[in-house]
């Protein structure tokens, strides 16, 4: 008998696949993988598809309120989020098979990128309690567990997750974006105390070390530290930028133009308004406010070695 088979009792699981994640064509294959891997070590699954009019929450809701405590998706950092919302504060955890493109948070979270390594890893991983953040805009608000962007960084998203998707017509829309952007003056509030007016042409509110296409801002942040990083981009110019974001490829940039602030509540006042994005999803323009929400959301992840960005216990 295989290690994979020996002493463990059968495991309830609800499985969200998105089969457009990634690549589309690998889907089916991907899918009777992950379905073999799992019944290998003995976790019983029933398998929602996603399709564009899913109603994800409603499907994790009625998972969770059934008996189901362990929320397995298979897809990209997108699929995640959607999943997020029914799920903080609950008793279920969210297991991560990353199918998709960027696979930002399985690798935060030291999850293999393998399905056969994340499949073992929802047996054999550590049940890891993360820190999300939640963003209000007007009556709307947004869990988010990567990041959220104001300005600059809100505008030429789409273009570079395009241009990660294989689609290279969009440089040129993101480098007239760059060109024709303007810097906002912004009046921000710390912990509802410290009181800042500053002018920027972006800012960036983290939750996790490693954003985007892997990138670090800096290595001070952590997703279990009961905090967000606020980065405002202030005193720089447009080629300020672009250096910057050359160089940052190579690993965490230290400049002293970039302010950092490390709160538990932010209010953000800009004019003229700034886009605003919740871990890629447009929330519209103006004012927000941010908080963290302390070991929120349960995580299969990784061993303390594999995991990035996990503040240890003094």
């Amino acid at each position: 008998m295989s290690e994979k088979k020996v002493n463990h009792r059968p495991l309830r699981a609800k499985l969200i696949f998105n089969e457009i994640s990634g690549r589309s064509d690998e889907s089916s294959t991907q899918l009777t993988e992950i379905l073999t891997e799992m019944q290998n070590w003995n976790i019983l699954s029933e398998v929602y598809m996603v399709h564009p009019d899913s109603q994800i929450e409603s499907v994790v809701r009625s998972a969770i309120k059934g008996g189901t405590n362990l929320i397995v998706v298979a897809g990209g950092d997108g699929t995640i989020d959607s999943v997020v919302g029914a799920m903080i504060d609950s008793s279920a955890t969210l297991g991560i098979i990353p199918t998709g493109t960027r696979n930002n948070l399985a690798f935060n979270l030291g999850v293999p990128s393998t399905i056969a390594g994340a499949v073992a890893l929802l047996r054999k991983g550590r049940r890891l309690k993360v820190d999300v953040g939640k963003i209000q805009h007007g009556r709307s608000s947004r869990w988010f567990l990567e990041d959220a962007t104001l300005g600059l960084l809100s505008d030429i998203y789409p273009f570079a997750d395009s241009i990660q998707h294989g689609d290279l017509t969009q440089i040129g829309n993101l480098l007239s974006t760059v060109v024709s952007s303007t810097p906002s003056h912004l009046r921000m509030i710390l912990d509802g105390r410290k009181k800042i007016s500053i002018g920027a042409y972006m800012v960036l509110i983290a939750n996790m070390p490693y954003i985007g296409p892997r990138f670090q801002i800096s290595p001070e942040v952590f997703w279990n530290d009961n905090h967000l990083d606020v980065f405002v981009f202030s005193d720089m110019s447009k080629l300020d930028l672009i250096s910057y974001a050359v160089q940052s490829t190579g690993g965490a940039v230290e400049d002293a133009r970039i302010k950092h602030y490390h709160v538990k509540r932010l209010t953000i006042h800009s004019d003229p308004p700034m886009p605003v994005l919740a871990d890629g999803i447009p929330l519209d323009q103006g004012s927000v406010t941010a908080s963290v929400h302390r070991r929120a959301l349960a995580i299969m992840g990784g061993s303390a070695n594999t995991a990035m960005g996990e503040k240890s216990a003094t």
